[in-house]
């Protein structure tokens, strides 16, 4: 990585050991490649270990770490793998999530528990395991990946919403407890971002129409700008930030753009 200039290396991350959830596409895999380009050893991580791998290979500085999140136990193997390659973990982005946009009225209980599941209990399940060793150093950071729908539930389903509501509250809640050990936890509120992920809703006129009247911006988002917000988090020049939940939305929490 070549030297920055001097205002801008406190967003450096030189040598820092990052574990990326949900990582070989979309906003994990552009958050993976931001990380790198700012200096950082970035672990690969999705469940398919065939795309883990293909990816770790394609990102500079990068290294595969295959495991499902909802798996306590591999969570655990695979951060223990990372400490015992590098002697240390300096950052976990909490990436990985689902999304069930059945109605209400379609969706069974065992239907949201498998969404809280991945997107509640395996980032509390994750940050205890991180954790450990950042609370034994003195430092390290946490960041999930939320979403706007914790605010603005809109648009498909009800665990969604309330599995993001709930990973913020979570965010605060470790904030209070791990920042007395010098670990910060963040999260990023993403809007409309177009990505694989997003496709079947960027191709909804009813969504065209709320992207138009209700983001200030009026487009999608882009991955690299989510993952822009990433490498602040993550980067020294965050480090008086815990607890915060940085939206990343084109100023839709904000309001409708004012009439023309």
């Amino acid at each position: 990585m070549p030297d920055l200039p001097e205002g801008l290396r406190p967003f450096s991350l030189q040598d820092r050991v990052w574990v990326i959830t949900g990582s070989t596409s979309g906003i994990g895999l552009a958050i993976a490649r931001a990380m790198a380009a700012a200096g950082a050893i970035v672990g690969i991580n999705a469940r398919t270990e065939e795309a883990v791998r293909r990816v770790a290979g394609e990102v500079p500085g990068a290294f595969a770490l295959p495991f499902d999140v909802t798996d306590e136990q591999a969570a655990e193997a695979a951060i223990a793998a990372v400490l015992s390659r590098f002697g240390r973990v300096d950052g976990l982005v909490g990436n990985a999530g689902m999304r069930d946009r059945r109605p209400y009225r379609a969706t069974g209980s065992a239907d949201f528990r498998r969404v809280m599941e991945t997107n509640l209990v395996a980032p509390f399940a994750l940050a205890q395991i991180a954790s450990r060793s950042m609370e034994e150093r003195g430092s390290g950071r946490l960041i999930f990946i939320s979403s706007i729908a914790a605010s603005r539930p809109a648009h498909g389903g009800t665990s969604y919403p309330v599995s993001k509501a709930a990973l913020e509250a979570l965010v605060k809640a470790l904030a209070g407890i791990l920042g007395r050990a010098g670990v910060t936890v963040n999260a990023i509120a993403p809007g409309y971002i177009d990505t694989p992920f997003n496709a079947a809703m960027k191709a909804d006129p009813a969504i065209a129409r709320d992207v138009a009247a209700g983001v200030p911006l009026e487009r999608w988002g882009r991955a690299d700008e989510v993952a822009a917000a990433a490498v602040f988090l993550a980067s020294d020049a965050a480090s008086y930030v815990n607890g915060h939940v940085l939206a990343v939305d084109g100023g839709m929490l904000a309001g409708a753009p004012a009439a023309r």
